[in-house]
């Protein structure tokens, strides 16, 4: 058996003890700074609504009120060629879901190395967001300017990235009318497994949504990543009156029941509604009386 000093005791307990602060240390950082880089979007998962895009009228599994339902049946799909809406950017509600590379990267301060914010960018319409980590500033007033990318703030549990967003712009939850108001709140969890980063997004919205709908959203880790510069300049596609919006009344979407009946999907499924997600649906769908003919039908 060997003797050791006490001071010797010491200066070795003193060493395991700095071993063991650094690892931690290591992992601490390692945990913050695992998002960082170029990633590509994973479409394999709803690769019809995320690239071309959802068929109008198809609101089938999402839990929205009948207010949403009223005003997506008023949005006609050529509003994205009138200029002024030609150039909005994907709000943060969506943005994830949208097309184009992400960037993912951290502001550090210069002398402590704390993490002050974690920015991402999205190549489409150019989405950057600012994600404050530690020392937020105050948060804005309810008077003051919503944006679409919102007001941010995040922390760590563990390995996985909390983001809670306001302050945001109206916006949409799907790219054929399904509105969010500009009262929506919008959470995040950010997960990677080796080069694979999963993105966990939770909207609410007290007018449009009748509970939290929950989406998810896989990402590529790209080595060798890009992002170059968005630059859109609106053009007029089609002359209108100076003045006109395209589209529809209350009452008089002539293509209301189009996605159902074209698709054999009872209209009340395609009309969504919390209900429309759960299993059990599969069975009550079997009680519902058979479609008009046609390729679509008239608003009642």
């Amino acid at each position: 058996m060997t003797y050791r000093p006490q001071g010797q005791r010491g200066l070795v307990a003193a060493a395991l003890l700095v071993g063991l602060l650094a690892t931690l240390a290591a992992r601490s950082a390692h945990a913050q700074g695992m998002f960082v880089g170029y990633w590509d979007p994973i479409f394999d998962e709803d690769v019809d609504e995320r690239i071309p895009g959802p068929s109008a009228n198809d609101y089938a599994g999402l839990p929205i009120s009948e207010a949403a339902r009223e005003r997506a049946d008023a949005w006609d799909p050529s509003l994205l060629t009138v200029p002024e809406h030609q150039c909005i950017p994907h709000p943060a509600t969506y943005g994830w879901r949208g097309v184009g590379g992400l960037r993912i990267w951290e502001d550090r301060d210069p002398e402590t190395q704390e993490l002050k914010e974690v920015e991402t960018q999205i190549a489409w319409q150019a989405q950057h967001r600012h994600i404050y980590v530690s020392e937020p500033p105050p948060h804005p007033p309810e008077y003051a300017p919503h944006t679409y990318q919102g007001f941010s703030v995040g922390h760590f549990e563990g390995d996985a990235f909390v983001v809670h967003t306001d302050q945001l712009k109206i916006g949409w939850i799907r790219r054929n009318g399904l509105p969010l108001t500009d009262r929506a709140t919008y959470d995040e969890h950010w997960f990677r497994h080796g080069n694979l980063l999963t993105h966990v997004m939770v909207v609410s919205d007290p007018v449009y949504l009748t509970e939290p709908l929950v989406k998810t959203n896989g990402f590529r880790y790209s080595p060798n990543g890009v992002m170059i510069a968005y630059t859109c300049r609106p053009q007029i596609e089609i002359p209108r009156p100076r003045g006109e919006i395209t589209h529809h009344l209350p009452g008089q979407n002539a293509y209301r029941d189009e996605f159902a009946i074209t698709h054999h999907i009872p209209i009340e499924a395609a009309r969504g509604g919390a209900q429309t997600a759960l299993p059990e649906y599969e069975d009550y769908m079997k009680t519902l009386p058979p479609n008009p003919p046609g390729p679509k039908s008239a608003a009642k």
